[in-house]
């Protein structure tokens, strides 16, 4: 999943994108609200941390305009303020979460994990494709009962062919949920991942899960 972080306190920004990325998330951040305007309208996100208190444009105002421009993409919003006011302005923005600095990290994992199930309409963390299981909260894949190491961007590219189960999705759109700004356009790398799934999904198997479909991307259906 692809993650767009705006907090102007730069220690905690690059703190939170460690934390994402060592649980297998692409994220981006972006240090006033300028900045996060232009990358929350420019690129495809699963969901947004946004600060409230931004130089430039503060959270509430870059909200109110992605949401008048219909994007739908699911917002947490942190402040330091406390007060029932203060949420209530954050979820009338358009806000889908609300999170009170100080907080945890495996707090805002939880929650944000759990907007973008909202997103995708899974309530359960387990999605299963025939005899297919993953467990998105543990981040664990068996088939057939038998498990299945791997890697990070592994198993990110088929959680996000799961949750997309019997749609196309582009080269373009995995690109856009798994990588950063600074993935270079041109790589073969999503052809390799690919592959790679498919030795370890479909191999010892006669039902294929994974398929191509020519000139439009890849689907994963029962």
């Amino acid at each position: 999943m692809r993650l767009l972080i705006v907090e102007d306190e730069k220690t905690l920004a690059n703190l939170i994108k460690k934390g994402f990325e060592e649980e297998g998330f692409a994220v981006d951040v972006a240090y006033d609200g300028e900045d996060g305007l232009y990358f929350a309208q420019n690129n495809v996100y699963d969901a947004i941390v946004l600060d409230i208190m931004l130089p430039i444009i503060d959270g509430v105002s870059l909200l109110k305009t992605l949401r008048s421009q219909n994007n739908s993409t699911p917002v947490i919003m942190l402040t330091a303020k406390d007060t029932l006011k203060d949420k209530v302005l954050g979820l009338d923005s358009g806000s889908d979460d609300y999170l009170t600095k100080p907080f945890s990290f495996e707090e805002l994992l939880s929650r944000t994990k759990a907007i973008i199930r909202r997103r995708y309409a899974t309530s359960s963390p387990i999605i299963t494709i025939n005899d297919l299981e993953i467990d998105t909260a543990k981040k664990t894949v068996k088939r057939a009962n038998v498990a299945i190491e791997l890697s990070a961007k592994e198993y990110a590219l088929l959680e996000f062919l799961a949750v997309n189960k019997d749609k196309v999705v582009s080269r373009t759109m995995i690109i856009e949920h798994l990588y950063n700004e600074d993935f270079d356009l041109d790589s073969n790398i999503i052809d390799v991942f690919i592959n790679k799934l498919r030795n370890k999904i479909d191999r010892n198997f006669n039902k294929k899960l994974i398929h191509t479909i020519r000139g439009m991307g890849y689907s994963i259906k029962e």
